[in-house]
């Protein structure tokens, strides 16, 4: 995808000082082989909208929220002519601010509404919103997509009180969470933690044939949750015929849900009361796996016995290539935790990714050291979001 956007960007930069928006919409409608969907003009790789303005601020009127909707699994451009330059925007949902045109009736089961040039934001996590930073940002948005986008948005738009709640722990709870460092790395250090480790590999290897199946399936959050249930899931026969669908392609994945909980697979030992959360890489990809809800967290750790935990399964295009079990303070992964504060609603700390260079790194070198100093620092930092 990186060739196809690098090659569109460039195109449109070439074409700078046009100030023509019909005759670029057709050089590179022909260039890029696009096809038209009402004021979109789409690919396989990216989606555009293209539009005119005297200079780089904008008020128009870009897209409907129910268009955006179809496009949003894929890079969804603005590119604004001017008469000086023209301009690219990144405007999936995640880089939105509200829903300005004809919004009043916008619900979580209504998408109702368009988006004006000004909703769209022009910084994105200390990021410009401009071609050398589109990789990073879309990388971003792929892994919260439109669904987990649309509460913020209608929350932004009509004021709705946040069906969430920030967690707010007393004197007790915090001194849990303060000290959670501290037990995860005495945790790493047992043979509590081998012996998990063992378990989710043992899992693992079980359906490792349909793990690699399930990993060829372009939609992330579908991936995630079929490998996960896999992995973790309960009911044998759902998973039963989960693993009949892939193997079968003609068959519908049969619908299901993953408990809504802190982490996917629970253990309970003698000391300790562990929750993990199990991500895929697909190594040939660079992407930012979705790390955690911060409230949701700081929650969890707010118990005396917690331990929360994450294990990657690392997969190449024909077979597992490793896996690793690393607490959520592991001194790299802990180094490259992406805190999206500014996109969460009012009632939220936020939500976190992983930078995946990083995680590609832990199922490559297996580290698993805490540098406590660093995580108490940063839970401290969390507290007083």
């Amino acid at each position: 995808m990186k060739i196809e956007i690098d090659e569109f960007v460039a195109f449109i930069e070439q074409h700078n000082g046009l100030n023509d928006k019909s005759r670029l919409t057709n050089l590179a409608r022909e260039k890029f082989a696009l096809t038209q969907d009402r004021s979109v003009f789409y690919c396989e790789k990216f989606a555009v909208r293209f539009s005119k303005s005297k200079g780089r601020a904008f008020g128009n009127t870009v897209l409907s929220l129910s268009n955006l909707r179809k496009f949003d699994h894929a890079p969804f451009f603005v590119c604004l002519v001017t008469p000086e330059a023209n301009y690219l925007m990144l405007a999936n949902s995640t880089f939105l601010k509200k829903i300005s045109h004809s919004s009043e009736q916008l619900r979580f089961d209504n998408i109702r509404g368009s988006f004006n040039g000004s909703d769209i934001v022009r910084a994105f996590n200390d990021m410009s919103n401009e071609s050398g930073n589109f990789e990073a940002l879309y990388n971003i948005h792929a892994e919260l997509g439109f669904e987990e986008n649309l509460p913020r948005l209608v929350e932004a738009t009509n004021a709705i009180t946040p069906t969430g709640k920030k967690f707010e722990p007393d004197v007790a709870e915090i001194e849990n969470i303060m000290s959670s460092p501290q037990r995860a790395q005495a945790f790493t250090n047992s043979t509590d933690f081998s012996v998990l480790k063992a378990d989710l590999d043992e899992r693992v290897n079980k359906f490792q044939n349909e793990i690699v199946i399930a990993g060829l399936i372009e939609n992330v959050n579908i991936r995630g949750r079929i490998i996960e249930y896999l992995i973790a899931g309960e009911n044998d026969q759902l998973r039963s015929e989960i693993i009949s669908a892939l193997q079968n392609p003609m068959t519908e994945i049969p619908a299901f849900k993953t408990k809504n909980a802190i982490g996917d697979y629970s253990r309970e030992f003698s000391e300790f009361l562990t929750e993990t959360d199990i991500k895929t890489k697909i190594m040939v990809l660079n992407s930012n796996p979705k790390a955690y809800n911060i409230d949701k967290v700081l929650e969890f750790l707010s118990s005396e016995k917690s331990i929360f935990l994450f294990f990657f399964v690392g997969i190449d295009p024909e077979k597992i290539t490793n896996t690793a079990l690393v607490s959520i303070f592991q001194t790299k992964l802990l180094e490259r935790t992406i805190v999206l504060r500014h996109w969460a609603g009012r009632n939220s700390r936020g939500v976190t990714q992983f930078e995946g260079q990083t995680v590609a790194h832990l199922l490559r070198e297996n580290e698993t050291d805490i540098d406590r100093s660093a995580a108490e620092t940063f839970l401290a930092d969390m507290l007083k979001l």
